[in-house]
């Protein structure tokens, strides 16, 4: 089974994007942390992390596509100085790339309607793993991680009933004075889409195996679904999260393991609690826990980040930082 991975990336750094970004923003929406606010770009190395941990734990792979919008991670000098025998071939992929017939939809400052083009990319292999760029794998994975012997996806998700998510949902908007656009808010909508009113598959935030084959078969019978997730070039709560979607769907056919994603994975975000992430670093370093997602990690204080990076570095078998 040959298995690529996907990433999509930002630098949120960049005076550049910013400026554009601030140029095609609605109003307010850049104070909208669900919807454009700073965090969703910022970053602070994660990719690096990322994909080393693929060269150190995942060497099946068969090459890495990073999405990204006119960037480049610039990934060489430190591949060559921490694989020095060799890594994964990578590819920078442009987002002209894979909006090309749909380029009026450009530019994009959305991963969402990113995600929902991301199987366009020329040469992706069938079965692919998405991550995004502040995943981290801790542990040596295989194929069997993400697929199964016959092919299908392995989707890390608890169940979560529907009806009180959207309960939530409605009382959350209520808080914050605008139509809530979360995660779990675009889970909803794609179970909209496959008719699954009970219940949704609450995604961990883990790397997830996914078919290309789906998403080409699925936007052929239904372009109109494709067209209602990449229209917004920021955040909305319209939109449907497209890996719930292939979940959904597949899984009436009988086509998905769905394993607890609580098993396997390590979530880490900024906290005002004492020794939180410090807390987190200790527990991770429990046999079972395989995969880590490093959210918001931008806003914790100069001395977490310091402490998170000396961590990984370590884990990862990298040279420190300069």
């Amino acid at each position: 089974m040959q298995i690529d991975a996907v990433l999509l990336w930002v630098d949120g750094n960049d005076p550049a994007l910013t400026e554009k970004r601030s140029r095609y923003a609605p109003a307010d929406a850049l104070k909208m942390s669900d919807v454009a606010g700073a965090t969703r770009y910022a970053n602070v190395g994660e990719i690096f992390w990322c994909v080393a941990s693929l060269n150190r734990f995942a060497s099946f792979l068969h090459k890495i596509y990073i999405i990204t919008d006119g960037q480049d991670p610039h990934l060489d000098p430190f591949l060559e100085k921490n694989f020095p025998s060799g890594h994964i071939p990578y590819e920078i992929v442009d987002h002209k790339t894979i909006f090309k017939g749909y380029e009026e939809y450009l530019p994009v400052f959305n991963s969402t309607s990113i995600e929902t083009m991301m199987w366009r990319i020329p040469g992706l292999s069938e079965h692919f793993i998405l991550l995004n760029d502040d995943f981290v794998l801790l542990k040596p994975c295989s194929p069997s991680d993400f697929f199964t012997a016959s092919g299908d996806p392995i989707c890390y998700a608890g169940r979560y009933c529907a009806p009180w998510a959207r309960l939530m949902g409605k009382l959350k908007s209520l808080k914050i004075g605008h139509e809530a656009c979360t995660f779990k808010r675009m889970m909803l909508v794609a179970a909209d889409i496959v008719g699954q009113k009970k219940y949704i598959l609450y995604l961990g935030h883990t790397p997830r195996g996914l078919r290309r084959s789906f998403f080409e078969e699925f936007y052929a019978a239904h372009p109109e679904h494709l067209i209602s997730n990449i229209r917004d070039k920021f955040r909305h709560p319209s939109q449907y999260q497209t890996q719930e979607l292939e979940y959904l769907a597949l899984q009436k056919e009988g086509r998905v393991e769905v394993r607890p994603h609580s098993d396997v994975l390590i979530y880490m975000e900024p906290k005002p609690k004492p020794d939180y992430l410090h807390k987190k670093i200790v527990k991770a370093g429990q046999e079972k826990y395989k995969f880590c997602c490093f959210n918001g990690i931008d806003q914790a204080s100069a001395e977490d980040i310091s402490m998170i990076r000396s961590w990984i570095e370590a884990k990862l078998s990298l040279k420190p930082s300069e």
